[in-house]
């Protein structure tokens, strides 16, 4: 695009000031780093990204928002250059003006070009840059088209670059539905509504809970490979220092693995984590990055010098006083998703996992030269011991040591040549060889200063001959990681290299590390299914044992939505051809992990309701004939307060799929327009389900007047198409919007859960993106599962029902 003598010539020329509230376009200086993102409903929805530059705001429009996803590669089209005051530009322009439409100030911040790029590469066609908005973040690129003869536009790529800040491809335009100016929504700006400070998606709760104590941590056994299965999710093993994070009243505080307050060493991860409006504790690995990757020895310096910090956060112990380590695992990261979704704080930062995959993943991180992987059970409780439900697999040797003495040194200014290490064994200390690289200048006069304190004139432990001549002594006190090659037969270490000292493990807890063999994926759950080889599915010959090692393979996917949930089961003992029947009550039938909440009926009794909360229930209930779980859109301990909104759409018959999508698609704009955010779900029947998560907070008869007057309200507007009686008369040729799922005692089926009917499809959740190119509600079936966590595995999914929203008063 040439550059014109008035660089805003072009939009002053486009736009009426006397009839738009927009700025006139005057040159005047700004800060030069700033960026500005502004959603815009004109002809057609789009976001208009803006980063100042010679004292303007050059402009994209882009056509469906930016996307977290580096796979994506988002279409910006190249607009007029706008004024700096546009950046704050909020309202509505004239239907009749130029972009007439309704305008959100929908992120902001600043801009850089990274380290080695100008800002001037954008006249070349590229620009590779760094993000630092309220939303936006990390690294981006913008990529110039090779453009056709007559195009009167510059088209453009926008796409993020990966890094921690990346996600799924809906995350930010589908969940960021309000101003960062106002906290208004679009709803609300077209309506002139007034808004000056951000609202928040739920009333920031007083901290009136103290912060938790301490508890004992959960630790990892070692293993020599990646279990198999999927069973499992993985973690990067992060190379840092092990702490549990205590936030709420009082402020929050930093622990170390045994318990140390070390808040005053990690300042910068307790501020971030004061934002946290909850009592919580939050188990995690704060660490220090070099060239992009987490270094003990960065680490131990940022320490020194109160350099930058981060937190990987992985588990959630406790929330507002309630007790979450009997959740699955999958359960509980999914609540820690939902705590930290509205931290912007960099500092901490949830840590992310794969579900089955692990093989893959290690050999990843090997190859990056990370430490290796934290491969967990994926419907295990937590518990503050060391067990097989967590295996830690590493990339090369290495481990912790007790240093029990130094030997001198003959260089000039060094003060020793090497360290004299032990384990613990048998209730005595063990020699187990000598570490003497991996000392800069510092650390050796450190390690001298701290060994010279605590010198001895006998060993600790009984030390061979020759390692013993002219060594040094000191109280068994320091510990040491240390990477190695091997144990040799002497059980010594080899090729060992020096990393860093741990305060924050004591010398009597260190022994040998010896990995155990590495458990197979079939142990899952122990349940026996009985007749394996019957057939559940005649059409397509699918057997119940089948099924079962379907579930078995996506409980990961299914506990965080089932898990704790009253629920209903539609079972087929003799298959689904036979006679099925719905059960929702405990009957003594199951085996122990499928357990009973006693829940009051509306004629006074107490029925006991059925829920399971790991993947031994769920198989013990397959086991029983059962195909399909519908859940209740309450959790059992919260059961009068829902944490969602389901609008089941059911097409009448001869109606197209198309016509489902788009009106799920309008139904979600709609929402989006009154501020919540919500997903969709193929039933895998001939329906989609949009489903708002919410805070447990308004009770059922508020939830259900909700989803009644917004469905009705839907139905009169465009009475051809919706409908929202169940009346099969009043259905002929519309969709009937089922707001009855919204009401106590009522189910609507999970995610993941197989169906009764033919070819044995499956409910799945499924992004906005992926919605667009999808034909039917029972696209994927349980022979599918590979694809289907795939999926889940990958960006697409990325912040699925993970929504912190409460009920708009509307």
């Amino acid at each position: 695009m040439a550059k014109a003598a008035d660089p805003l010539a072009e939009y002053n020329a486009k736009r009426n000031f006397a009839k738009t509230l927009e700025p006139a376009g005057t040159l005047a200086p700004g800060h030069g780093n700033r960026f500005v993102v502004q959603k815009h409903d004109a002809t057609r929805l789009h976001w208009d990204f803006r980063l100042e530059m010679d004292g303007v705001l050059k402009s994209w429009a882009v056509t469906r928002g930016p996307s977290l996803n580096p796979d994506d590669k988002r279409l910006a089209v190249r607009t007029e250059d706008h004024p700096l005051d546009y950046g704050d530009f909020e309202g509505t322009i004239p239907q009749k003006e130029y972009g007439g439409g309704t305008v959100m100030l929908w992120d902001s911040g600043t801009w850089s070009p990274i380290k080695g790029k100008k800002a001037s590469d954008v006249e070349k066609g590229h620009l590779h840059f760094v993000l630092d908005g309220e939303r936006m973040k990390g690294e981006w690129s913008l990529i110039r088209l090779r453009g056709k003869k007559n195009d009167k536009r510059e088209n453009w790529l926008l796409r993020k670059i990966d890094d921690t800040f990346s996600g799924g491809s809906d995350l930010l335009v589908e969940t960021a539905l309000t101003s960062v100016k106002t906290g208004r929504s679009m709803q609300q700006i077209a309506n002139g509504e007034k808004g000056e400070t951000p609202r928040p998606k739920r009333p920031a709760p007083k901290l009136t809970k103290a912060a938790p104590k301490f508890r004992d941590v959960q630790l990892a056994t070692l293993v020599d490979s990646v279990p198999s299965g999927r069973q499992w999710l993985h973690e990067v093993k992060y190379d840092g220092y092990r702490a549990l994070i205590s936030t709420g009243k009082g402020g929050a505080r930093v622990f170390t693995r045994s318990g140390l307050d070390w808040s005053e060493k990690f300042p910068g991860v307790v501020e971030a984590a004061n934002a946290i409006p909850h009592a919580a504790l939050i188990d995690g690995e704060i660490v220090a990055f070099k060239d992009g990757k987490p270094d003990f020895s960065t680490l131990q310096a940022a320490i020194s010098d109160g350099g930058d910090m981060t937190c990987f956060a992985f588990d959630l112990l406790e929330r507002d006083g309630e007790d979450l380590t009997g959740l699955p695992q999958v359960g509980r990261k999914e609540e820690l998703a939902t705590l930290l979704s509205g931290i912007a704080d960099e500092r901490i930062r949830y840590a992310e996992h794969v579900l089955g995959a692990g093989e893959k993943l290690f050999e990843a991180m090997c190859a990056e030269g990370l430490e290796g992987v934290v491969s967990k059970k994926v419907d295990a409780p937590y518990r503050g011991t060391r067990s097989k439900n967590w295996l830690k697999i590493k990339c090369t040797k290495r481990q912790e040591f007790v240093i029990v003495g130094w030997s001198q040194s003959s260089a000039k200014g060094r003060p020793f040549s090497s360290l004299l290490l032990a384990v613990n064994a048998g209730g005595d200390l063990r020699y187990a060889g000598r570490v003497g690289t991996g000392f800069d200048a510092d650390t050796l006069d450190d390690l001298s200063t701290k060994m010279e304190r605590i010198g001895r004139k006998t060993p600790a432990v009984e030390v061979p001959k020759a390692a013993a001549k002219g060594a040094h002594w000191v109280t068994p006190k320091l510990v040491a990681e240390i990477a190695f090659a091997e144990f040799t037969a002497e059980n010594v270490v080899r090729h060992a290299s020096f990393l860093g000292l741990r305060g924050d493990k004591d010398a009597e807890d260190v022994v040998a590390e010896t990995p155990a063999k590495s458990p197979g994926g079939s142990e899952a759950t122990g349940v026996k299914i009985s007749h394996p080889d019957r057939v559940t599915f005649p059409d397509s010959q699918i057997t119940k044992g089948e099924l079962a090692d379907y579930y078995a393979d996506v409980a990961g996917l299914m506990l965080p939505w089932i898990a704790r949930r009253p629920i209903s089961l539609v079972r087929c003992p003799q298959g689904r051809a036979r006679q099925c029947f719905f059960q929702k009550h405990d009957a003594g039938s199951f085996g122990k992990a499928v357990h009973a909440v006693d829940i009051e009926e509306k004629d006074g009794r107490t029925e006991a309701y059925l829920y399971i909360d790991d993947a031994t229930g769920l198989l013990q209930c397959v086991q029983m004939g059962t195909i399909e779980f519908h859940g209740w859109g309450s959790l059992a301990e919260q059961v009068e307060t829902p944490d969602r909104m389901v609008f089941d759409l059911d097409p009448d018959e001869g109606l197209d799929f198309g016509d489902v999508k788009k009106a799920a698609e309008d139904i979600k704009q709609h929402l989006a327009d009154i501020g919540l955010t919500s997903f969709a779900m193929l039933t895998g029947g001939k329906g989609i389900h949009v489903i708002a998560p919410m805070s447990p907070g308004a009770e059922w008869p508020e939830v259900k007047s909700f989803a009644e007057r917004f469905s009705r309200a839907l139905a009169q507007a465009e009475p051809d198409r919706f409908t929202a009686t169940m009346s099969k008369a009043k259905r002929k040729g519309r969709i009937f919007i089922d707001w009855l799922r919204n009401q106590r005692g009522a189910t609507a089926v999970m995610p993941y859960v197989a169906r009764a009917r033919e070819g044995a499809p499956v409910a799945a959740p499924i992004s906005w993106t992926e919605l667009k190119d999808i034909k039917r509600a029972n696209r994927w079936h349980i022979g599918d599962v590979d694809t289907l966590i795939e999926r889940a595995n990958g960006r697409a999914l990325a912040g699925w029902g993970v929504a912190d929203q409460v009920l708009p008063d509307v």
